[in-house]
């Protein structure tokens, strides 16, 4: 058995985490942490786990962590930071769902995140937690920083189509909808449901946090920079996001099929589901599952390639991802805990 403690397990991450892990047979929780809820039963705060924990909130400790096999973090930006260190240097591995670590350039995380950086030594040994791309490395590391939501189905869509040098890398387009939950569970008045209901809206448009991370990874898809346009919005819905990503064709390329690509691409990934021609995909066939599933077009034949890329934010694009590096992490099946199908409706 594989003894985990989860950091940080008050949030939507957080339970979500905790119902994954409820459902897998090679996991024993035996901690999760939280300041704030100290004392208090996880069935308490999070009452559809009742029956499947006997566990209460603890005070985040060191010690107690570093007795663990693998320690979660399910925390906002800049926590992780205080205590990775620590464990890393007792030999417990991390996975790590902030973005604490997810960017290399030490400037860019603070002037995006809008603080120093408290381990910025640590960064170098963080491996990039998207396994579709980067499984090798996952199956080595004790850092893992799990992607973005966001940057997960943008990087998704775009990956074969980088890969095989197909578009140009000057001018590539991600318009991305999320769900309410993926701006966390901290009150907020733009997120109240009057104000999110009957409502649909860009925000971040002028640049937002996850940004730099999906220019940093589509870059090593490209083997060079490449520039985005990263618009994101919210939808009026608990989960899901839909990412719909522009491209243009290399001259030259007219007679690629890009049906057969993106079909080869992902024809050993259990969580990547290629879309048949002319088929897209909805948010609502993957919630509550680790599945990203994709569509790809060329309207009217032209030049333009549109790719759809769905998830859950909150599985695929977190904590399901989460349970799928861990997995790989301890040569476990990688579909281990996680072949539950989506909920519908």
């Amino acid at each position: 058995m594989i003894k985990v403690s989860i950091v940080g397990g008050t949030g939507y991450t957080g339970v979500e985490l905790l119902r994954l892990l409820a459902g897998h047979p090679d996991v024993e929780l035996s901690a999760i942490t939280s300041r704030a809820e100290s004392g208090r039963s996880v069935s308490d705060l999070f009452p559809n786990l009742r029956g499947h924990f006997d566990l209460q909130f603890s005070e985040p400790d060191v010690n107690q962590l570093s007795e663990s096999d693998l320690v979660f973090f399910a925390t906002p930006h800049g926590v992780a930071q205080a205590m990775v260190p620590d464990l890393l240097a007792r030999g417990t591995k991390v996975i790590d769902l902030s973005a604490d670590f997810r960017i290399k350039d030490i400037a860019v995380w603070e002037q995006w995140y809008g603080q120093s950086h408290a381990c910025p030594e640590v960064v170098s040994e963080a491996v990039y937690g998207l396994p579709e791309i980067n499984r090798d490395n996952i199956r080595k590391a004790q850092l893992i920083a799990c992607p973005g939501c966001y940057p997960t189905s943008v990087l998704l869509g775009f990956l074969p189509l980088l890969r095989e040098g197909l578009v140009a890398v000057d001018d590539l387009i991600a318009s991305s909808a999320s769900g309410a939950s993926g701006a966390g569970r901290g009150a907020s008045v733009n997120n109240l449901h009057t104000e999110v209901s009957d409502n649909f809206k860009a925000y971040g448009v002028s640049g937002h946090r996850h940004l730099p991370e999906i220019e940093q990874e589509l870059a090593g898809l490209a083997n060079g920079q490449v520039e985005l346009t990263f618009v994101p919005h919210l939808l009026p819905i608990i989960r899901g996001i839909h990412s719909t990503l522009y491209s243009t064709l290399m001259a030259g390329k007219d007679d690629v099929d890009l049906q057969a690509l993106y079909e080869r691409y992902y024809t050993d990934e259990a969580f990547v589901d290629v879309m048949p021609g002319e088929s897209y995909p909805q948010t609502r066939s993957v919630r509550g599952a680790n599945i990203c599933r994709i569509g790809v077009t060329r309207p009217q034949g032209k030049q333009k390639v549109v790719v759809m890329s769905v998830i859950d934010n909150l599985v695929k694009g977190a904590s399901g991802q989460a349970v799928q590096n861990m997995n790989v992490l301890f040569g476990l099946p990688e579909t281990r805990g996680l072949m539950a199908p989506p909920l519908l409706p």
